[in-house]
């Protein structure tokens, strides 16, 4: 089965999906395997393509119009494909620079391993330059990494307030200025002071 997914960038109504739509019907995908979103491809929450990406089955092919209405960045668009093939689900690009993907046949599996390629080039560039910045600024005398955001102030509100049944977590972290992984090292779901939060409020 064929199933298209198609994407604009805003919900303003000031950009329409008929191209893509046009296009997707046409290369034979029927009406009802259509999914939209209006929405930036550099945002998380996109639902109608995670929807889509749920109802695809093994044999089916997904269709995009173009190759940047699917992924993020090009490591998300790899790692995508990469999960749709382990699922044994092709993917088809009809215009646009990836026009040439097609990874239900052999030359398109080929044009995708060299995506896949750069994508890993472009993370081993990215670690070598964070590697050599660390190191640069350790020579100076500077240590690297953001200000640790946690003070015992805060883990004495956030015992109190994760004792509380109608606490929810998102709010009490984003008052605290800090992630729910941080949070959760120092305190329990229970309230319940942790490792790291007893080594903060030890120090003097």
């Amino acid at each position: 089965m064929l199933v298209g997914y198609m994407r604009v960038s805003k919900a303003d109504g000031s950009q329409s999906t008929d191209l893509q739509r046009d296009a997707l019907l046409a290369a034979g995908v029927a009406a009802g395997d259509l999914y939209e979103d209006k929405a930036s491809g550099k945002k998380d929450d996109r639902p109608n393509l995670a929807a889509c990406l749920k109802a695809l089955r093994h044999g089916d092919t997904l269709l995009v119009w173009k190759l940047d209405r699917l992924g993020r960045d090009l490591r998300h668009l790899v790692n995508t494909v990469h999960d749709l093939t382990d699922r044994g689900i092709g993917l088809k690009v009809l215009t646009g620079e990836g026009a040439a993907i097609d990874t239900t046949t052999a030359p398109g599996k080929l044009v995708f391993g060299i995506f896949a390629a750069l994508s890993e080039f472009e993370r081993a560039l990215i670690s070598e330059r964070t590697v050599a910045g660390l190191a640069a600024a350790r020579a100076r005398g500077r240590t690297g990494g953001r200000p640790f955001k946690m003070t015992p102030a805060k883990v004495r509100l956030a015992m109190a307030a994760m004792g509380q049944k109608e606490t929810k977590v998102g709010d009490l972290c984003k008052e605290l200025g800090i992630t729910r992984q941080t949070l959760y090292r120092h305190v329990s779901p229970a309230g319940e002071l942790r490792s790291d939060g007893a080594k903060l409020l030890s120090k003097k």
